[in-house]
């Protein structure tokens, strides 16, 4: 359907504001002389510079000309439209002009920034940039935008900490949500870990009240053992089908979506002997040891970090993996002796380590007095009883130490307190895994020694990093949503916009996005939630009026640009013309451009006005 708009008969009574930026602009480019040059091009009523226009006495110079000179267009030159357009359309509408008759130019990304040295020519290029932003703000017409209903209910894909978090959060603001988990129960990862950092309680344990609340919460609809196996539409009307094993196939409309499917532990075949020599395992794979009370009798462990991360397989560096190994660490030095549990018990315990490698006494007497002197005690200590953490000992072989945030650096110093030992290798020397014997063993470089040294081990731990679900691409497809060089889903801004999709109406959470902890993924999942319930919350949408309009007259129902629409906003009408679906389309462009009939163009981005653009950047006459 073509967007309505209303043609402007006025002559153009253009302003042109031209923003310092702080130094950031002012400080390469002689932004005075700019303001004056915009006043002597065709149409320019009104020119003058701020300090910052984006800052409110900026703002109140906008309104203020757009009233005083009887401006029907506004240009401003400052910095980046993707942060600053939309506050400076919506100061244009509250002075009574149409937010389409409004021209950004980027003069910081563009000129000053690029052309740091070179002061006169970027002043030139801002002078030229300004021009065309002129020339183009002749030509725009008024817009009005479409408002599109909203189904007032969500479906969460993924049954994970985030994925819960968004559904229980969605339900909880009153609108239906259907959870859909391919497991058999909900929970996701943490539910075959051990504990978590933040508590010492079970992972399951820790979690438990969350699941209780989504499955006893009336407005989640939970899908066990079930997959999306269709969608179509766009926001506020997505027509959804979901697979359940065992049942038939249910479809339903929901008004927006949030992808939380999670990610998978990386298998690090062929690394540090990983199946290849016994009791080397992942961080995973010790925490089921640990929650099983499986593990063998140790006396002294290594965890090696980084393992198939930072270029060795994958490029990323996994962030979680340091500070869930420190976890561990500290968990081994506290509570090992628990762990031996089922083990211990069916007495199927073997002590690996040879005599040489326990302790000798003239350590231990050593450890005596240095505690007997913490305790200003004088003369010969008394007898102290070895604590766990000099009972068994624990080396984290590590490129660095990844503990972001305040509480990880705490868990970090924790860890080192209790004397788990940190040894940095780098890339050029990487530990090395091997067989002595029957003795497993850690060779490697002492990077402050400069020597190669060995380490007789009983348990090695990987720390592999989170690598993403292997169907993300089946999915990303569906939805029309975009994947990361690593596979895993690619939001629309990581600051601007950390959970939404570049398709509106869809959004992403949790793990499925990059490696993150327990917290982060019930942050993300609740804000994702809130994303989510807005449009839900209106009630409708308001489409931005640029989008892309065909001429019927002129298509020939081809079929090309549905083809190569990203976002699936167009569609074959009943006369088998192309067709816009308006709340869909983001104006890409990509429809008009592979248009072989020419019969598509684009609201606010005309051809017109590009050429207009165009020729003024040649200097020639508009």
């Amino acid at each position: 359907m073509a967007e309505k708009k209303t043609e402007s008969k006025e002559k153009p009574r253009i302003g042109v504001f031209v923003c310092h930026c702080g130094s950031n602009i002012g400080g390469f480019v002689d932004v005075p002389s700019v303001a004056e040059y915009a006043k002597t091009l065709p149409d320019v009523e009104y020119a003058t510079d701020n300090l910052y226009t984006c800052a409110e006495d900026g703002l109140s110079n906008i309104r203020e000309g757009i009233r005083k000179h009887n401006l029907n267009r506004v240009v401003v030159a400052s910095c980046t439209p993707r942060t600053h357009a939309p506050l400076f359309q919506a100061t244009c509408e509250s002075a009574g002009l149409n937010k389409y008759l409004f021209t950004f130019v980027n003069i910081r990304e563009h000129c000053s920034w690029v052309h740091m040295k070179e002061k006169e020519k970027a002043t030139k290029k801002a002078r030229d940039l300004i021009k065309m932003g002129v020339a183009r703000a002749r030509l725009l017409q008024p817009q009005e935008e479409e408002r599109v209903n909203v189904e007032p209910s969500a479906v969460v894909i993924g049954g994970g900490v985030s994925g819960m978090t968004a559904a229980l959060s969605i339900a909880d603001m009153g609108f239906p949500v259907h959870l859909v988990e391919r497991e058999g129960d909900i929970g996701g990862f943490v539910r075959i870990l051990n504990n978590l950092y933040v508590t010492e309680k079970s992972a399951v344990e820790t979690i438990k009240p969350l699941i209780d609340k989504v499955k006893a919460n009336k407005n989640v609809k939970l899908h066990l053992n079930s997959t999306l196996k269709s969608v179509q539409g766009f926001i506020g009307n997505y027509d959804i089908v979901i697979g359940t094993k065992g049942a038939e196939d249910l479809k339903t409309k929901v008004g927006t979506i949030i992808v939380a499917t999670g990610a998978l532990e990386f298998v690090p075949e062929g690394l540090y002997g990983y199946n290849q020599y016994p009791n080397v395992v992942t961080l995973t794979e010790f925490e089921i040891l640990c929650k099983k009370k499986t593990l063998p009798k140790l006396k002294n462990v290594a965890f090696i970090q980084c393992v198939g991360s930072r270029g060795q397989v994958k490029t990323y560096c996994s962030r979680i993996c340091c500070n869930v190994a420190i976890k561990n660490a500290i968990n081994i030095m506290d509570n090992y002796e628990n762990m031996l549990g089922l083990m211990e018990k069916a007495d199927t315990v073997v002590d690996k380590i040879p005599v040489e490698q326990k302790v000798p006494e003239e350590i231990l007497e050593r450890r005596r007095r240095r505690r007997g002197r913490e305790r200003g005690e004088e003369g010969e200590a008394e007898e102290v009883k070895l604590g766990p953490s000099e009972k068994i000992e624990v080396t984290v072989f590590n490129r660095d130490i990844m503990a972001y945030g305040v509480d990880h650096e705490l868990t970090y110093n924790k860890a080192r307190e209790k004397r788990v030992k940190f040894n940095r290798y780098t890339p050029e020397h990487l530990p090395k895994v091997y067989m002595e014997g029957n003795q497993l063993t850690v060779g490697y470089f002492h990077e402050t020694l400069k020597l190669e040294r060995t380490m007789p081990v009983d348990m090695i731990i990987l720390s592999t990093p989170l690598v993403a679900q292997p169907d993300a691409g089946e999915l990303a497809q569906m939805l029309k949503v975009p994947l990361g060089q690593e596979g895993f889903f690619f939001e629309a801004h990581v600051k601007l916009r950390p959970v939404d999709f570049a398709t509106d109406g869809i959004y992403v959470c949790g793990t499925c996005r990059g490696p993150a902890d327990i917290t982060e993924c019930t942050s993300q999942g609740a804000a994702a939630a809130s994303r989510a319930a807005t449009p839900m919350a209106k009630g409708y949408v308001q489409a931005e009026a640029i989008t892309s309009v065909v001429d019927e007259t002129k298509c020939s129902g081809c079929g090309t640009c549905i083809q190569v629409c990203p976002y699936g906003a167009l569609r074959k009408s009943e006369k088998g013309l192309a067709e816009v679906i308006v709340a869909a389309c983001k104006g890409c462009g990509c429809c008009g451009a592979t248009c072989p009939e020419g019969a598509i163009t684009m609201t606010n981005y005309t051809d017109a006005q590009l050429l207009a653009e165009a020729k003024a950047a040649l200097d020639e006459e508009v």
